[in-house]
């Protein structure tokens, strides 16, 4: 995945490609590795899961800042509010969205949000562009007032962001906008295609496993307390697919078996496939829901099924709410 995503840059930053076409395809190329290092490496050494090493896991994590993002902040938001607070209305990150999506049933429901449907493809496309540009800025703002990142420490973590993006817009944008003999622009459009791909493929990703017609989406109540156990809550809120699909898999870090990665999420993802026969078999013992879908396709579907009804659906009653 590594390679994927700096190869093509490699062969771009040297200056020869003459042709738009193979600048697109390079580019193409690279969001795919991307995709795959967001995926499939530092995803699970962020979450201690790539070694049992630390110090392999802390710098296999650094794979995310290499394509424009930060794992201090990614940490924060997926490790400890999107895996604590699974559909959560306000509490997981992951759910949290501008004016104009909706992804919880709890969510304040706009007009606009009928046609969310249809729209969302640009935003999700649009996703990662908004990652490795604005979203660390605000999360991080946002993490301090919170008390995730201390004071004294945010000026530290703001220049680390800062650094990072710098060397990765070296590389992905400057560089070639110096060594090519084209337009500018063309450079600039091939990185925003780039970035479109990986921000397709991670968003649906993400988001086919969490905001299903299955899925749960549980609030407190007065006390601020969850009524299922956490363990449950994962299993209600969390939905697998394409559990055959051995090559599927392996592109994607194992995420297709979201349910086994939301109970143990400090162990590799190459465990998952084992895994999920056992839990599978123990919900089924204990008559616990277990959600998964045959293929992507028919995730994605369910996916797109459920966005259509958010957009529909009014604002639950807070009575249907506290669960």
């Amino acid at each position: 995945m590594l390679s994927l995503f700096f190869v093509p840059l490699v062969i771009v930053n040297i200056g020869f490609i003459t042709s738009p076409w193979v600048l697109f395809f390079m580019y193409i190329l690279s969001g795919l590795g991307m995709a795959g290092i967001g995926m499939g490496v530092m995803h699970d050494a962020i979450h201690g899961a790539y070694s049992k090493n630390r110090k392999v896991n802390k710098y296999m994590g650094y794979t995310l800042n290499l394509i424009g993002a930060n794992a201090t902040i990614w940490k924060i938001q997926h490790n400890v509010l999107h895996h604590t607070y699974t559909n959560i209305d306000e509490a997981d990150d992951d759910i949290s969205a501008p004016f104009f999506l909706r992804f919880s049933p709890h969510a304040k429901k706009y007009w606009l949000h009928k046609f969310q449907f249809i729209y969302i493809w640009f935003f999700y496309g649009l996703s990662t562009i908004s990652w490795v540009t604005s979203k660390d800025f605000i999360k991080m703002r946002q993490y301090r007032k919170m008390g995730f990142i201390k004071q004294e420490e945010f000026r530290k973590e703001m220049l680390q962001v800062i650094s990072w993006k710098l060397v990765y817009y070296s590389y992905t944008l400057a560089l070639p906008i110096i060594m090519l003999s084209m337009s500018p622009w063309l450079v600039v459009l091939a990185f925003i295609t780039m970035h479109f791909v990986t921000g397709i493929a991670i968003s649906l990703v993400f988001q086919t496993a969490h905001v299903m017609p299955s899925s749960e989406f549980p609030l407190p109540d007065e006390d601020g307390m969850i009524a299922n156990d956490w363990a449950i809550h994962q299993l209600a809120t969390t939905s697998n697919f394409s559990p055959r699909s051995r090559v599927f898999s392996w592109f994607i870090g194992g995420l297709n078996y979201q349910v086994e990665h939301h109970l143990l999420p400090n162990i590799c993802h190459v465990h998952y496939r084992k895994l999920s026969r056992i839990v599978a078999e123990t919900a089924r013992e204990y008559g616990i829901p277990y959600h998964t879908k045959k293929t992507f396709a028919a995730a994605v579907w369910d996916h797109i099924k459920m966005l259509y009804q958010l957009g529909r659906m009014e604002l639950a009653p807070v009575k249907q709410r506290v669960k």
